[in-house]
């Protein structure tokens, strides 16, 4: 079995369990802005101190500022908007759709980066993508009012088109920069960032849940720490579009989790789309 497999599949357990602890922050109404920040202050501080602890170099500077500022900003947009959808439409629903950013990585890796998968990888792609369509249906026939309906909808679009540029600009990192420097720099930029949205955009009402924002930003951080550095360490090995869509179905974990603690419905939809987004896994690994 190929390292990218299994650094991937780590990646997947535990950003896995990260996101959903986006639902959590969604259902405690923390701000999303403030949880971000204290998110990937955590991240940063132990990417920078792996980075100096191991003696880490930086070559292309440039390069690694521009990879970093880009990453941070569309990866903290895409986090923020992915914790306001979820206060809108259910985990279930959500957390696929978000997904569809994968359909423009895949599209980047065959187009620019020349990669070629195997017929049984095709496969697993065709089943990611049916999952998407599968649960967009889903969202269509819930429960949720319209207003919060468009509303969540334009929350998962920006997390979308977000989610593909940092998923992008982390291959090319990846394989450009020092991965431990890139996290640090990356998250770094993203406080500053999240504060800005929190200063301009803040809501008066989450001063009283600054600190299960921090506890859940903190857990957060953790998971992603170890996860992260796995997924830059299969990106530098391993073909990005089979890597983005295999970690790309963690939100399997977050949908199981929001069933078992906070019983959101399973529908026969969403069963099958959970059960193709497994099968998609295990053909990816062919």
């Amino acid at each position: 079995m190929d390292d990218w497999y299994l650094f991937s599949l780590a990646a997947l357990l535990l950003l896995g369990t990260q996101r959903f602890l986006y639902k959590v922050a969604a259902e405690k109404d923390c701000s999303s802005a403030q949880t971000t920040a204290v998110f990937m202050t955590t991240v940063s501080l132990m990417s920078a101190a792996v980075f100096f602890a191991t003696g880490g170099s930086v070559r292309n500077l440039s390069v690694l500022l521009m990879l970093s500022l880009l990453n941070s900003c569309s990866f903290a947009l895409a986090t923020i908007a992915h914790i306001e959808a979820l206060k809108r439409l259910p985990a279930g629903i959500t957390f696929p759709l978000t997904r569809m950013s994968l359909l423009a990585v895949i599209i980047f890796s065959v187009l620019y980066l020349g990669e070629r998968l195997a017929p049984l990888q095709w496969l697993g792609v065709l089943f990611g993508c049916a999952v998407v369509v599968i649960l967009t249906r889903e969202a269509r026939s819930s429960s949720c009012t319209e207003p919060n309906l468009r509303t969540g909808l334009f929350f998962v679009a920006v997390c979308v088109f977000c989610g593909a540029i940092a998923t992008i600009s982390s291959k090319l990192a990846a394989e450009m920069v020092n991965k431990a420097g890139f996290m640090a720099l990356s998250y770094l930029f993203g406080i500053f960032f999240s504060l800005g949205i929190e200063k301009r955009w803040g809501d008066s009402r989450h001063k009283d849940r600054v600190k299960s924002a921090i506890v859940i930003g903190v857990v957060m951080g953790l998971l992603n720490f170890f996860g992260f550095y796995a997924f830059l360490v299969a990106l530098s090995s391993g073909p990005l579009s089979a890597i983005a869509l295999m970690t790309g179905m963690h939100f399997v974990i977050a949908i199981l989790l929001s069933v078992l603690i906070y019983r959101e419905a399973m529908t026969l939809r969403r069963g099958l789309g959970l059960g193709l987004a497994i099968l998609a896994v295990i053909l990816l690994k062919q």
